[in-house]
């Protein structure tokens, strides 16, 4: 893995710790997971991750939209669900989308500093490293 792609999983590790589920990058051609705990890959086995990646692709518009309707930059989702939460942000000019799942807390996370730490990264890594290996995108867990 090259170093773009360690730092963005540790920045994420730092953050969520072992309530990490998953991480994911993804573009407009194809998807990776940096990270993805070993139960949540069980639970990935009978779903279709390009589906799956697919709907988050829907962020691009969403994404578009948002920056022309509202005063200020579209900046990242949360999405609460039963069991986990789900973080998704877009960086870069032409840009990658970011996902990731975390285990629910009782504690409140502050997604708006995640997104600033990988915005951060980005501008370090000129948005150009964050697979780690482009062959392998599309690839299934």
């Amino acid at each position: 893995m090259s170093d773009a792609p360690a730092r963005l999983v540790e920045a994420f590790r730092s953050f969520g710790g072992d309530d990490l589920r998953d991480l994911w990058v993804f573009d407009h051609h194809g998807y990776e997971h940096l990270y993805l705990r070993e139960d949540v890959s069980d639970a990935l086995e009978s779903l279709d991750v390009s589906r799956f990646i697919d709907n988050e692709r829907f962020g691009y518009v969403t994404r578009d939209t948002y920056e022309t309707l509202y005063y200020a930059d579209y900046g990242y989702t949360v999405r609460g669900f039963d069991a986990f939460e789900q973080f998704r942000t877009f960086v870069g000019d032409h840009p990658t989308g970011v996902l990731a799942g975390f285990d629910r807390g009782t504690d409140g996370r502050d997604f708006a500093a995640l997104h600033d730490r990988i915005c951060a990264l980005n501008e370090e890594f000129g948005g150009t490293e964050l697979f780690s290996d482009p062959t392998a995108r599309d690839r299934r867990p």
